[in-house]
């Protein structure tokens, strides 16, 4: 099988002729080096490529400026009543969003009142990726989910208290968002994506528990996985930290794949029990941690590490992997490498 035939046989719950070795992307490996070409040609991987156009969620009437003030850079939307300031720290490592731009259910409410123009979706970019990567591996277009989008504007402080003593407006935000983005998906379809990553899960399992994640992911993201799925297209679903709460709810949604099944101590779930709560109907992917264990084990211990999951998720219906994060250099690649060497021995 080529790699996007072995990915496609395993997502729709089949026994391919091996099991994938699916990085996410080449994490910092330059794609054109030698060893970034080994993990395109070698490997299995799920690559990223971007929809033009705009923010689906903000549209494109929105007014925006960027403001100094005591030597910090504001990124600031001019909201009715209101300006909105948003601000990031950068390093040489990463960067991290400071201050987001709503702290009130008030600003929330400015935030929904902002003049609305759909995004012009321009799906080029992510066709011509594709046809690049060819058989080499699967393209998928990055989605956060209406849920998510609370997380968006809102400090996880601010976001958890919303929902605790403004629900109505929180959920106001939520049902906002699915509108908007259920026509983005439904173009982006239309315009040819066949595939797309979904995050915004884990702010709702980390933070508002079962009741949230029902009300905030699953109630809004069943509809418009069913979007994409009237087209054709996959619903890949990314939903970091502990999951043992919230597998059944993510089989409900009706998501193809999922990622990353963090393994305890990061996650609460075995991959083992994964696969017997709802790999029946999602293909699974993980659950090596590419910082933790992939990017620091010597080749010995990952050609286990790999074995021991090929046995608790394999060989049908699972995509052999980390946690997606895109972060991981040179050992990650090379330890990669060394997984497609054990999933070709058990194949």
């Amino acid at each position: 099988m080529t790699s996007r035939e072995r990915i496609l046989c395993a997502i729709e719950l089949g026994t391919p002729d091996r099991v994938p070795v699916t990085p996410w992307g080449f994490g910092r490996i330059p794609e054109d080096s030698e060893l970034g070409r080994r993990l395109l040609y070698e490997c299995d991987p799920f690559i990223s490529a971007g929809v033009a156009g705009g923010d689906w969620f903000l549209g494109t009437a929105v007014k925006t400026r960027t403001e100094e003030r005591d030597g910090k850079s504001y990124n600031v939307i001019e909201a009715p009543g209101r300006d909105l300031y948003s601000r990031w720290q950068r390093t040489e490592i990463t960067s991290a969003q400071m201050e987001f731009y709503c702290k009130t259910a008030d600003d929330v409410e400015a935030l929904l009142a902002l003049p609305y123009e759909p995004p012009r979706i321009d799906t080029s970019g992510f066709l011509a990726r594709k046809d690049e990567v060819g058989e080499e591996g699967l393209v998928g277009a990055g989605l956060t989910n209406p849920g998510g989008i609370p997380a968006r504007y809102l400090s996880p402080e601010d976001y958890s208290l919303l929902w605790m003593d403004n629900r109505e407006v929180f959920v106001e935000l939520c049902e906002v968002a699915a509108e908007r983005c259920y026509h983005w998906v439904e173009e982006c379809c239309r315009q040819g994506v066949d595939c797309f990553r979904i995050i915004g899960g884990e702010f709702a399992s980390t933070q508002l528990g079962p009741e949230g994640f029902r009300e905030t992911m699953l109630r809004f993201d069943r509809p418009m996985v069913e979007i994409m799925h009237e087209h054709g297209a996959l619903a890949h679903y990314h939903n970091h930290g502990p999951m043992g709460r919230f597998l059944e709810m993510i089989a409900e949604i009706g998501v193809d794949s999922l990622d990353p099944l963090e393994g305890p101590p990061w996650g609460d779930t075995t991959l083992a029990e994964c696969k017997q709560r709802i790999g029946d109907r999602v293909c699974l992917l993980g659950n090596l941690d590419d910082m933790e264990v992939i990017e620091k084990v010597d080749g010995e211990t990952i050609e286990q590490l790999a074995a021991e999951c090929i046995e608790a998720a394999g060989p049908g219906g699972y995509l052999l992997g980390g946690t997606t994060s895109g972060t991981n250099t040179e050992r990650a690649a090379e330890n990669f490498l060394r997984m497609v060497d054990v999933s070709k021995r058990m194949a």
